[in-house]
């Protein structure tokens, strides 16, 4: 008994002899019951109750409970098994599908896809976090529905998309029985969708041998998720979860897809907060500020005819020219314009270490987002003035596309510990809500944790 942020490769551990004492002279091991819970501290301290119980107790908490899936899986019934993670916008929101450049960082917050090749068309999924599956005929993936003819639940819709964008590529496609599991919060702007459609892009091209890079990768769960889930996003959080590098942040051109790994102070810490407030980007406005945007492109194209999207607008042709604009096309395309300019800056500051300057433009990123863009919820804001008042915070914002979701903030790492208390019990203070908060770091991206010799 004991807690992990990875229960797929704990797990292996304990059956290769190398996770404890006990478990490496009583092997193999079987999981039988896991729970999940917000944060390490809440882990072990749960943990420590559980050890308390007796046997019978125990024994009732594993298959008295009818909530929980059985049996449990073993990772060693699988051949392959995929980790993709997360990701965090550190700086560039709303402008990568404008052309602009963003500063995002692969987090250690993941998708775990454990799969088996089927012989049939079969695509059977698992998900354990929800106690969902599904079962779907690669022949019917136009219809996103099951083999039963009922619609997709929604977290299908993403591998399916996967499956039908590669079919569209004439990719080969197998059948796969595959289980997944995730601590990226669901909805929180953390990029749980993206993980899971890389992640099972990656497990696609490993099993059918899919001559793809990992920008490759990205743009084609990009275009699954435009044209198979109809969310109209563009390319950072599918390039971020491919192409992750540890303790860095990667500068993505999206206008021309070059990239590169900006290394971040080690003693800076990336903090993020969860609000708990859900939304939805296909129901969301997001969408409609992307249409704002191509509106403004079209007009300012008419005194500027060599731009193509809104990176290509400098401050001063902006200012120069945004009289043409109604209000909403605005205020949306001088967010981008800006925030694009406050990218650059950053490249800069992180070049001379100056990490209070790269806070600066975070906060102004965040007071753009909320008074120009107008995706930030008053749950947001109070994280992020909680934030930026407490000791040894450098910058806070919202991350992701807003309406919800989660806060990043750049910490010193001495601080971090009393900067997350502080932070959660302000906010359970001021909304009454218990925000799950994560003290993260950059990590790698997609990859093959482990395949079974044939």
């Amino acid at each position: 008994m004991g807690w992990t942020m990875d229960i797929f490769r704990r797990t292996s551990q304990h059956n290769r002899g190398t996770g404890a004492r006990y478990t490496k002279m009583n092997s193999p091991v079987e999981l039988v019951y896991w729970e999940t819970q917000s944060d390490k501290k809440t882990a072990q301290k749960r943990e420590l109750v559980l050890k308390k119980l007796g046997h019978n107790k125990k024994h009732q908490l594993i298959y008295g409970n009818p909530k929980i899936m059985k049996p449990a899986f073993d990772p060693f019934q699988y051949e392959y098994y995929i980790v993709a993670p997360g990701r965090v916008n550190l700086l560039g929101e709303h402008v990568d599908y404008n052309g602009g450049p963003v500063l995002p960082a692969a987090i250690d917050r993941q998708m775990n896809i454990s799969a088996n090749p089927r012989k049939d068309n079969i695509l059977h999924l698992k998900a354990l976090d929800l106690t969902e599956e599904t079962w779907i005929s690669l022949d019917q993936l136009d219809e996103k529905i099951d083999v039963n003819g009922n619609p997709l639940p929604d977290w299908a819709l993403y591998p399916a998309g996967i499956a039908w964008i590669a079919q569209k590529r004439s990719y080969p496609i197998s059948g796969v029985d595959a289980i997944f599991t995730s601590n990226i919060p669901i909805g929180s702007g953390l990029s749980s969708s993206a993980a899971m459609e890389v992640g099972f892009a990656a497990l696609w091209r490993e099993l059918d041998g899919w001559k793809l890079d990992n920008l490759e990768l990205a743009i084609l769960c990009q275009q699954a998720e435009n044209q198979y889930v109809g969310v109209n996003c563009g390319l950072m959080d599918q390039f971020a979860s491919a192409n992750g590098v540890v303790g860095s942040a990667l500068y993505f051109n999206t206008n021309n897809l070059d990239w590169k790994a900006v290394n971040l102070p080690p003693s800076v810490s990336i903090v993020i907060a969860d609000s708990k407030k859900r939304r939805s980007l296909s129901t969301s406005g997001y969408n409609d500020r992307r249409t704002s945007c191509e509106e403004a492109v079209a007009i300012l194209k008419q005194n500027l005819p060599s731009i193509n999207n809104l990176r290509d607008v400098t401050i001063h042709d902006f200012s120069q020219n945004s009289y043409m604009l109604n209000p909403i096309q605005f205020k949306r395309a001088r967010h981008v314009v800006e925030e694009c300019h406050r990218v650059d800056q950053a490249m800069e500051s992180l070049s001379k270490n100056d990490i209070i300057q790269f806070g600066e433009l975070m906060k102004q990123g965040h007071q753009s987002l909320k008074d120009l863009y107008e995706v930030s919820l008053p749950e947001l804001d109070t994280l992020v003035n909680i934030a930026n008042a407490l000791p040894g915070c450098f910058g806070a914002r919202l991350t992701g596309a807003g309406f919800g979701g989660c806060t990043v903030s750049l910490v010193e790492e001495k601080h971090a510990k009393n900067f997350v208390e502080q932070l959660k019990d302000g906010y359970k203070k001021a909304t009454g809500i218990e925000a799950d908060i994560y003290i993260c770091k950059a990590t790698q991206g997609v990859h093959v944790e482990w395949r079974k010799p044939s």
